[in-house]
């Protein structure tokens, strides 16, 4: 059983940056591609970005691609996203995932953490 664990949210405005981080344990964490989703208030869940096990592939969604930067470092057992430029339809709870397949769909994920609010404001 492995447990995500976010951090790092808070409350900036327009044009600002951010890192979340999700450190996890219970588990061999570089058997894992690691996922970060997103879900704004009233809207649905979507993909934000997705890095591979040993970190050598990334994908992103392209509203955040070219802004948002995922990275792992499995000595630490933690995923990150560097969130830049960031704008008020960044607003949203962002969830890390852990999923034995590289992939975008969340309901492939196997673990997910709490969430980590973030609000940008205009």
């Amino acid at each position: 059983q492995v447990q995500l664990v976010e951090s790092g949210g808070g409350l900036v405005q327009t044009g600002d940056s951010l890192r979340l981080s999700c450190a996890a344990s219970g588990g061999t964490f570089s058997s894992y591609s690691m996922d970060w989703f997103r879900q704004a208030p009233g809207k649905e869940r979507e993909f934000v970005a997705a890095i591979s096990r040993s970190g050598s592939t990334t994908a992103y969604a392209d509203s955040v691609k070219g802004r948002f930067t995922i990275s792992r470092d499995n000595a630490k057992n933690t995923v990150y996203l560097q969130m830049n430029s960031l704008k008020p339809e960044d607003t949203a709870v962002y969830y890390c995932t852990a999923s034995r397949n590289f992939g975008r769909d969340y309901t492939r994920m196997d673990y997910w953490g709490k969430g980590t609010l973030v609000t940008v404001s205009s």
